[in-house]
């Protein structure tokens, strides 16, 4: 696999871009004849205890002191990828839009410095419904902004956020974002195709099963004979103690037990069969490779 990378400054007056997002980063693989783009959506601003809360304190603090990370605050690059075939132009999310966080939703400009405009993408194939991977659906008007793409999403999300009782139970810190899948997804209602774990949904590209961030998270593994990569959206959610100690329960998803179990299952896979990650909120564009070291694993950004 060829790697190029590129970072592109954002003052230009054609494509004016938020203040808070300094660059536009893209990173890019070859695979086969075709190519997987990773392009800044921004960042998030979180609280270091949405993630950190369930985690034992002690180990946790000289983990994260070792790895430069703040217990207090944490700004997650948001990465979107696209693949290139020839044929099919596939986003893989959507970014959060205009509605999440001033930081983020940068998605459109930098499809823009990529040379991809909304009315290229031809798929666009969800990881799962939380808001910075699907509130950017919509445009001003409230019509899907990808509006000649076929939209797809797993079977087990999309019946998930369509449950009315969701907004009931997924509790209270979280029910805005049930209320805000379930507007969006109601946009592509009579368009959208299904599919489930296992399945090619597109040539070269085949759904892998990752639950527990989510109950119907889906990764995508993108192939063109030997060479390949995992597109893991929020499987693997940073590039510190989701490799460090996979084990460890994170509070950022939303059945923590499954989501372990998924993440210890899914960086065996990603080593034994030496993939390509693109990662959703890892760092440097979010594409690497992984690395074992005992029982815990590292992230190695391209170039690095």
């Amino acid at each position: 696999m060829s790697l190029s990378r590129r970072t592109v400054l954002s003052g230009c007056a054609v494509l004016p871009i938020s203040a808070h997002l300094s660059q536009v980063a893209i990173a890019e693989i070859s695979i086969g004849q075709g190519s997987l783009t990773t392009i800044s959506d921004g960042h998030l601003t979180l609280p270091g205890s949405f993630v950190f809360d369930p985690m034992p304190r002690e180990e946790l603090a000289q983990l994260l002191k070792g790895a430069g990370i703040s217990q207090e605050t944490l700004t997650p690059d948001c990465n979107v990828s696209l693949f290139r075939d020839g044929s099919n132009t596939v986003l893989f999310d959507v970014g959060s839009g205009p509605d999440f966080q001033p930081s983020a939703g940068m998605l459109v400009e930098g499809l823009a410095q990529a040379g991809v405009s909304p009315e290229d993408v031809t798929h666009v194939v969800f990881t799962h419904a939380h808001p910075d991977h699907i509130w950017g659906l919509l445009d001003e008007f409230d019509d899907p902004l990808f509006h000649e793409a076929t939209y797809m999403i797993g079977r087990a999300e999309w019946d998930y956020w369509w449950n009315p009782e969701t907004v009931n139970t997924i509790g209270e810190a979280r029910a805005a974002m049930a209320v805000g899948a379930k507007r969006r997804l109601e946009a592509i209602e009579e368009t959208v195709e299904f599919f489930k774990g296992g399945q090619e949904i597109l040539p070269g590209i085949l759904a892998v099963s990752t639950p527990g961030h989510t109950p119907g998270h889906m990764s995508f593994e993108v192939r063109s004979g030997s060479e390949a990569a995992l597109v893991i959206g929020d499987a693997i959610g940073n590039h510190h103690v989701a490799f460090m100690r996979p084990g460890w329960p994170s509070g950022s998803d939303q059945d923590a037990e499954v989501a372990a179990s998924t993440r210890i299952a899914l960086l065996d896979r990603i080593v034994a069969d030496d993939l390509k990650v693109a990662g959703f909120h890892l760092p440097a564009g979010g594409m690497g490779h992984v690395e074992r070291k005992g029982d815990s694993f590292r992230f190695l950004s391209e170039g690095s």
